[in-house]
């Protein structure tokens, strides 16, 4: 676990460090996969039926001061409800688009997702958020990495600051419920 933490800290210190919003975006989530120290070979979205959900509820169970509970709510809900709100960032608006599901299949799902992420809101319960949105900015990250959208495009600035302020704070908290 030292040598996870260190990674992470390693990477964190260079995100902080970057003005490039794309490349800071970039930072944020190796020190993620450094905290978390797997390798998803279908991503999150395959990791999301095990481990993933679990490493989630393990630190929001774990977080006795509330640091991840706090981000949530507090500080970053209006950020978050964007997000989550967002078909951009719903990996099956693309899965559509890439002729993998139907319109209807993205739509129904998009819907679903709101509904259960309204639900969640409601009820305060942040592991579900946490991951929801983890999941928002998994497809993120793949749009950025795999060559899927531009580099510094004005089209999903919005998306990737309001990423990196989440990912810039959440982390941070993560390594210290981990320590």
């Amino acid at each position: 676990m030292n040598l996870r933490i260190h990674r992470a800290l390693s990477w964190l210190e260079q995100a902080e460090k970057n003005q490039d919003l794309d490349s800071k975006f970039i930072f944020y989530w190796i020190a993620f996969n450094a905290i978390y120290a797997q390798d998803f070979e279908n991503g999150i979205r395959g990791a999301d039926k095990g481990l993933f959900t679990q490493f989630i509820h393990e630190l929001c169970t774990l977080d006795q001061d509330k640091k991840i509970y706090q981000l949530v709510w507090k500080t970053y809900s209006g950020s978050i409800r964007i997000l989550l709100d967002n078909k951009f960032t719903f990996q099956p608006f693309w899965d559509y688009h890439n002729g993998l599901i139907s319109e209807e299949g993205w739509s129904t799902q998009f819907e679903a997702n709101k509904k259960r992420s309204l639900k969640a809101l409601s009820d305060q319960n942040t592991p579900v958020i946490v991951t929801t949105v983890f999941h928002h900015i998994y497809t993120l990250r793949n749009q950025i990495v795999h060559g899927g959208a531009t580099y510094n495009s004005t089209v999903n600035r919005d998306q990737v600051r309001d990423a990196c302020n989440i990912l810039a704070s959440i982390l941070p908290a993560i390594i210290l419920i981990m320590l």
